[in-house]
């Protein structure tokens, strides 16, 4: 513990940000408060008074170092970790939120799609009612004394099994009372086969719906195409406008992805803003490095760079606009998760699965299609026990390059698919995905150091 690195600093956005990496403490500093970090645990206050010498007077410096202490001693500042040893988690195995895939087949080709265009890789199927159903009970037999439940409609493309989401919906509400549970259903669509009564439906009986659209026309209609490969902005753009201003307050994401063929990705985003969009994500593409449009090390700088650029727009935006929302640039440093939730992360495999059209679940929607994955099915439960212990220890504490990354606790270790994407081994994180992370961290409380001042 005496080597671990216990805070983090850097400037941005015209702010000097501490970051106490156990303890969580954000601090905003003045120059020398800041420059002084880096000799306080080194040397004595004599001896930093002579570094400075000639830069600042000793009674400013006197007093800086004062304050250091004060919040080394309040254990918001250099804090110690927490000995946790065996990290304990979801010793009970409760389930709280399953990805139903009610179909297994898609509408658009899209380039990118890591469901191999909807049928991961596998027969185009679409859910019974049957295997719906047991899928919804088997969630409730699994949810211990939780009370709300997530169920997320997903494919390939939920709306070609659109009669499927409404039995199912209906067939929840008719659970939740005598099981004394609450579904918060989403769904995430492409918009092609929206309608006005499916949009009408949606905006009644989901929580939050995911509209994917990649931002400008050119940037969509090069990775997104229809069937017959044309593209597929003109299509879906006025419904999304249309469904989103139907919407209300209710919450909705509309959901891009960039590729190395935008990596002026900020772009796309505030396209999504003049569009009438105000709450919005753009996801980095995750594919084999040798795809054409794959996010390569080369790309990391121009990456970087771009997410700081955007976080200098968001301020301005956010300052006359405090509805506008970027998934990645939302952050809690209030009322963050306990010390277990920061390690483990989403939960994949353990408290959140995936379930197919034939029933069979799987660790999360991303590694639908790779058998070896398979953990049982909503018929028989949870057969493959092993992978379930195996995703239940991937946390921070026990992956090598996490245990002393000051990001750890914000990332929770980043996501498994991409690590088993990248490395075949989920305990091993997508570095790539590492370096974007960290620095939409330090861009998020960049931005409201400045918006809270």
């Amino acid at each position: 513990m005496n080597n671990e690195v216990r805070i983090h600093k850097y400037i941005l956005n015209d702010k000097n940000i501490v970051i106490d990496i156990n303890s969580g403490a954000v601090h905003i500093v003045d120059d020398i408060v800041y420059s002084m970090l880096d000799y306080y645990k080194s040397h004595t206050l004599e001896g930093i008074i002579r570094l400075f010498e000639g830069q600042y007077d000793k009674y400013i410096v006197a007093e800086a170092y004062e304050e250091i202490s004060m919040l080394e001693e309040e254990g918001v500042l250099f804090s110690e970790g927490i000995p946790i040893g065996e990290l304990k988690y979801n010793e009970d195995n409760i389930i709280k939120a399953l990805c139903l895939h009610v179909a297994h087949d898609c509408n658009l080709r899209c380039n990118y799609c890591f469901a191999s265009q909807g049928d991961f890789k596998g027969d185009r199927s679409l859910m019974s009612l049957e295997v719906g159903k047991r899928a919804l009970e088997f969630l409730i037999e699994h949810s211990g004394n939780r009370r709300n439940l997530e169920v997320d409609f997903f494919g390939g493309e939920p709306l070609m099994n659109f009669d499927l989401v409404k039995e199912l919906v209906q067939y929840g509400r008719s659970l939740e009372k005598d099981h004394n549970k609450h579904f918060r259903f989403t769904i995430t669509t492409n918009g092609v086969l929206l309608d006005r009564d499916k949009m009408d439906f949606i905006n009644e009986h989901m929580d939050n719906v995911v509209l994917s659209l990649d931002g400008r026309k050119e940037t969509n209609d090069n990775m997104r195409k229809t069937i017959s490969g044309e593209g597929s902005y003109d299509i879906i753009l006025p419904k999304f406008q249309e469904m989103v201003a139907k919407r209300g307050d209710k919450d909705y994401y509309v959901r891009g992805t960039f590729t190395n063929y935008n990596l002026d990705f900020s772009k796309d985003a505030l396209d999504f803003y003049d569009k009438g969009f105000k709450k919005i994500s753009i996801e980095p593409v995750v594919t084999s490095p040798d795809k054409d449009y794959a996010l390569r090390k080369e790309h990391m700088g121009a990456i970087l760079k771009e997410y700081e650029n955007f976080s200098r727009e968001y301020i301005k935006i956010k300052r006359r606009n405090e509805d506008f929302l970027f998934f990645h640039f939302m952050i809690d440093l209030d009322q963050g998760p306990c010390i277990v939730k920061r390690a483990v992360g989403c939960g994949a495999g353990s408290e959140y699965m995936a379930v197919t059209p034939e029933g069979n679940l799987y660790p999360c929607h991303q590694f639908v299609g790779d058998e070896k994955f398979i953990m049982g099915n909503v018929y028989e439960g949870i057969s493959n026990t092993e992978i379930r212990e195996e995703f239940k220890k991937a946390n921070v504490y026990n992956k090598d390059e996490c245990r002393n990354c000051w990001a750890r606790f914000y990332c929770s270790g980043g996501c498994h698919a991409n690590a088993y994407n990248h490395h075949e081994d989920i305990m091993k994180p997508y570095e790539i995905g590492c370096e974007m992370e960290k620095k939409r961290i330090e861009c998020a409380i960049s931005i409201l150091a400045n918006l809270q001042e």
